[in-house]
């Protein structure tokens, strides 16, 4: 039995916030059914500590549970909770304000009792009036839990305003029936409603029963402490949020409390699905907000080169009411960013560190992702720089190490880190560019994958020390006591200027330098054009290749120069020939030969002249 009582009109502004509430901080409108669900969430937590604190409670023996019935011949949807309930007062100043939260006093109140720690869900508000996104009516029937409170019905099309009445029939809680406006009858459905609470309120702490089903009986371990967590039960929970078969090859979870609010359950796959050619994984990381869903596969949560990483994050500093695109925007969520990417690196720092083999198999499938980062995460690169791993001319083949080490190697005065990049570990060492770092003690880390030019070119220094490139012309090395006898000085300079005039469309110009050992003539690159492997990248790429001319070096020492400065003043033709030969040879050898058909008729030519 009810008897009308009150009839109120909205505030002048609240016509105006519904549309904003309806058109732009919601985009799904299944989402209304996340919010009161959210909501009666709420009201329970929020009842279960007054049962703490308080003897005299109405329907003190009901089960703390949110039931939601669906009639689709009435076209409604009810959702109730044996929460805390709400007076007279209280529904004016919760439901007739849009924007007013309850929680935010109730912890309030609930911090001044000693009480800090309060799980409450919700923003009362905004969210409650989602559901006007698919109902042209909603009752509330709710009864406060204080045992003298009376029951009331509160009513509302969402647009005129809205009327209170008393009633005597209300139970401890909220009844909330959702008259379903035209086209959106599908949220009277079962089968509909089952999908949104699977989907959104998997984790909610209260049994959800639908039509007498229970429905959220997955725990949300990644609120609970990890002494409490078994190893099955973090691969159990792997499998249900990747949807996987295996068992996760990392496990990261922890909690913080500053300076965002974070309880975050990562894990890293055991394999990498690009490399089987599977296409670009998607966002595998899921943002709850007091273990209720905001978005399953967040596009900003954490960078784009991450992607491979599965799990929640839940942060309770995140408001309910953030839509997927005001999330793009959002400083909370780019913090969050920021705090999860550095605390991910941090674990894997310390992985590397504990069980350098088991980071070595990581490494190999999940290393490409690293070096993306690198290339596109400016703020991340020293601590992704410390995570790369690579073969070097002081590791024996197969076996990788790290900047740290090398520089822990590196001799005292060493300022810079020398570094090739190449097809293969055989393709560099083969070249001329290691002979003279080698001869000289110095280590130069190779790196053999496509992406690794970018990476290099991307990442300037580590640990103070510059990176720089050994097959670039600007390298200064020491003088060493190397073999043979150097050209003389005069036959040097005759030597050049012969190189420079009859190379002068391929070479910018020729040195004569002590950098080589068992080379007769090295191309270097200069500094700021593009390598051997960049060129290669950019023309993939469909991009403009820049035509560059390279420097010449010539070994003063070498059997094949000497031979070449006698050929100058005896047998001009020939020593052209050789001339460009040489050219060719260097070019090759760089990999920025770019028409190797003229390197064969020479060779023909120069084999003439030999058996002749």
């Amino acid at each position: 039995m009810a008897t009308k009582e009150h009839t109120h009109s909205f505030q002048a502004e609240v016509r105006q916030l519904l549309d904003i509430v309806i058109h732009s901080i919601y985009t799904d409108k299944e989402i209304f059914v996340r919010e009161l669900v959210s909501n009666a969430s709420d009201a329970l937590e929020k009842m279960r500590l007054k049962q703490l604190t308080e003897k005299d409670v109405f329907e003190s023996e009901r089960e703390l549970q949110i039931e939601i019935t669906t009639d689709e011949e009435a076209k409604t949807l009810t959702i109730t909770d044996s929460g805390i309930g709400m007076n007279h007062e209280e529904l004016v100043e919760n439901l007739g304000t849009i924007a007013h939260s309850g929680t935010k006093a109730f912890l309030e109140k609930m911090k001044e009792q000693g009480d800090s720690n309060a799980d409450v869900i919700g923003q009362f508000g905004v969210g409650f009036y989602s559901a006007f996104m698919a109902a042209d009516k909603v009752d509330v029937i709710s009864r406060s839990w204080e045992k003298d409170s009376e029951g009331h019905v509160w009513s509302s099309d969402g647009a005129s305003g809205y009327d209170i009445e008393s009633t005597d029939e209300a139970s401890r809680g909220c009844r909330i029936v959702i008259h379903l406006k035209e086209g959106m009858e599908e949220f009277a459905t079962e089968a509909r409603i089952k999908g949104i609470l699977e989907k959104y309120s998997n984790f909610v702490s209260f049994p959800i029963q639908l039509n007498g089903e229970h429905i959220n009986k997955v725990e949300a371990l990644w609120m609970k402490s990890k002494k409490e967590i078994t190893e099955e039960q973090y691969n159990e929970f792997y499998k249900f949020t990747a949807h996987a078969f295996d068992d996760p090859r990392y496990i990261m979870h922890f909690s913080a409390d500053a300076p965002l609010s974070i309880n975050a359950l990562l894990f890293t796959p055991n394999e990498n699905t690009e490399q089987f050619g599977m296409g670009q994984m998607e966002p595998g990381v899921a943002l709850y907000c007091r273990k209720v869903l905001i978005d399953a596969k967040p596009d900003k949560l954490l960078p784009e080169w991450l992607r491979f990483l599965r799990g929640v994050i839940d942060s309770e500093d995140l408001p309910l009411s953030i839509s997927r695109e005001s999330m793009q925007d959002s400083a909370l969520v780019q913090k969050l960013n920021g705090l999860i990417t550095k605390r991910y690196l941090k674990f894997l720092e310390r992985e590397a560190k504990n069980e350098p083999e088991k980071y070595a198999e990581f490494y190999q499938k999940f290393g490409r992702f690293l070096k993306e980062g690198i290339a596109t995460s400016f703020e991340h690169q020293e601590q992704l720089a410390g995570l790369l791993r690579f073969e070097s001319s002081m590791t024996d083949a197969g076996k990788t190490s790290s900047f740290a080490e090398y520089v822990d190697r590196a001799k005292e005065e060493q300022e810079n880190i020398y570094f090739l990049t190449g097809l293969s570990r055989e393709a560099i060492e083969s070249g001329p560019y290691l002979e003279a770092f080698k001869a000289r003690g110095l280590e130069v880390c190779y790196f053999t994958e496509p992406v690794d030019q970018y990476v290099m070119d991307a990442l300037p220094e580590f640990k103070g020390k510059k990176l720089v490139s050994a097959d670039r012309g600007e390298i200064e090395l020491d003088d060493i006591a190397t073999e043979g006898t150097e050209l003389g000085k005069k036959e040097s300079e005759k030597l050049i200027k012969f190189l420079e005039e009859e190379l002068s469309e391929r070479i910018a110009k020729v040195e004569s330098s002590g950098r080589l050992v068992d080379s007769p003539v090295a191309a270097l690159t200069p500094k700021d054009a593009p390598n051997a492997q960049m060129r290669a990248i950019m023309a993939s790429m469909g991009q403009e290749v820049p035509m560059t001319k390279t420097s010449l070096e010539i070994n003063p020492r070498h059997e094949v120069i000497h031979g070449l400065a006698r050929l100058v003043d005896t047998d001009k033709e020939t020593a052209q020939l050789v001339a460009q030969q040489l050219t060719d040879n260097a070019l090759l050898a760089a990999g920025l030969l770019e028409n190797p058909h003229q390197m064969t008729s020479r060779i023909n030519q120069l084999l003439e002249k030999v058996v002749h």
